[in-house]
């Protein structure tokens, strides 16, 4: 391995061992999405996704939170409407705080309309629809 590899397995293995038990996916319909920005002086800018899902097997409602900050350009997120079918793998707030049951998001799939906040490796997609097709059977 050379030194990237190795500086990105250390980084990996740094961010499971602080986070690891509070590494979580939701999956179900989105019931609302509400996206708000914000510019300080048309230099920093502010993006802040609220989305409320419901998964499938359940009749709780999960709220996730996504929020990105940047410098001179806009923040962009995905297009995601009500009803769609989502995918969230996000990081749980941690214990005694007031947060603990909103979900900070890491990344969205969208399997309504097959994009990614963040695109993976080995296509995401593909993978997941090879699993839906196996289950169904």
């Amino acid at each position: 391995m050379g030194f990237k590899e190795t500086l990105q397995k250390k980084y990996t293995d740094s961010f499971i061992q602080r986070n690891g038990d509070r590494i979580t996916q939701v999956q179900g319909n989105v019931i609302s999405i509400k996206i708000e920005t914000k510019s300080i002086l048309w230099i920093f800018n502010k993006l802040m996704v609220t989305l409320v899902i419901k998964p499938e097997a359940s009749k709780s409602i999960v709220k996730c939170v996504y929020r990105k900050n940047r410098w001179f350009k806009k923040p962009s997120f995905m297009p995601i409407s009500q009803g769609h079918r989502v995918i969230v793998m996000g990081l749980k707030g941690k214990k005694g705080k007031e947060d603990r049951e909103i979900i900070s998001i890491m990344n969205v799939m969208n399997l309504s309309n097959k994009k990614d906040l963040i695109p993976t490796q080995g296509g995401g997609q593909q993978s997941i629809k090879k699993v839906q097709k196996v289950q169904r059977r």
